[in-house]
């Protein structure tokens, strides 16, 4: 626990070799409430949502058995396979893993899809291709409506939606209440036309979730860097975005977002993070 909030990690955070079991242990002995599972461009991650009925509930039983559970899903596998692409095989296939997951959710008790806000990647972002990521993310809101399970949005690494605001335009076009926003504390931050504090507070009504990362900030050419920046040593204020956030009455889960690095003893740079964010936290509780 953060305070009042449950307090999940990543599953990236952990060496990418480790199975399942010792995945789970490893977040329960560092201390945290809940997982979220990764569904990205890799094949093999990709393969997990086609697993068969056996495979996940073998799965479910080992999270309820390391009382580990898997309450939120990274699926960027869209990254590779978007909504939004000119190739209508592409955007087949994004159908295809959107319905996947809504199902996967199902079976494995994950609350959370947190999907990533690009309209495309691999190719150049058009007035089309916006146009193709709103219709998919509507007819997904109206899948993920049926099985009850929320789709939020992440703040992003790039410009196509990297704020609140941003998401705020697209969530008034799908009208869904299962459609909502997993606002990153770093990309938030790293973006140099962002107030952080307002636009937290403008979405706050719609806010089902928060990553705890750490970024540095672009800066005239510099791009910035949104992944493997230690803790402390990048350009988010942690007490202040913890202390507004308690302010604004959020009670909802954070998520420690971190990457394994080769050669690194992967639970000392966890424990390590997370006493860090903790001491983060409850000075913003102190101020």
């Amino acid at each position: 626990m953060l305070g009042r909030h449950l307090l999940g990690i990543y599953e990236k955070a952990f060496n990418q070799s480790d199975i399942w079991p010792v995945r789970l242990q490893k977040a329960k002995n560092a201390g945290f409430d809940y997982m979220e599972i990764s569904v990205d461009e890799q094949d093999d991650r990709i393969e997990r949502l086609y697993w068969s009925r056996h495979q996940r509930l073998q799965l479910y039983r080992q999270t309820f058995h390391y009382e580990m559970p898997l309450r939120s899903m990274c699926l960027s596998a869209h990254r590779r396979f978007p909504f939004g692409s000119a190739d209508p095989a592409l955007r087949e296939k994004a159908c295809d893993l959107m319905s996947r997951a809504i199902e996967f959710a199902c079976d494995l008790g994950v609350r959370v899809i947190q999907l990533a806000g690009y309209d495309v990647y691999y190719e150049p972002s058009t007035p089309e291709s916006v146009e193709r990521f709103v219709k998919g993310m509507t007819w997904a809101a109206r899948q993920a409506e049926k099985s009850q399970v929320m789709l939020a949005m992440e703040i992003m690494d790039t410009p196509f939606l990297n704020s609140i605001t941003k998401y705020l335009h697209y969530e008034r076009k799908i009208r869904s209440p299962w459609y909502k926003v997993y606002p990153d504390l770093g990309n938030l931050s790293a973006w140099p036309e962002n107030d952080p504090a307002a636009e937290l507070a403008k979405g706050i009504s719609s806010i089902v979730g928060v990553h705890i990362k750490e970024t540095k900030a672009v800066k005239g050419e510099y791009p910035g860097q949104f992944k493997c920046v230690e803790f402390g040593s990048g350009c988010v204020d942690f007490p202040a975005r913890f202390d507004q956030l308690e302010r604004l009455g959020y009670l909802g889960p954070y998520l420690m977002e971190m990457w394994h690095q080769p050669g690194q003893d992967d639970m000392e740079q966890v424990r390590k993070s997370k006493a860090f964010i903790e001491r983060q936290f409850y000075t913003a509780l102190e101020g």
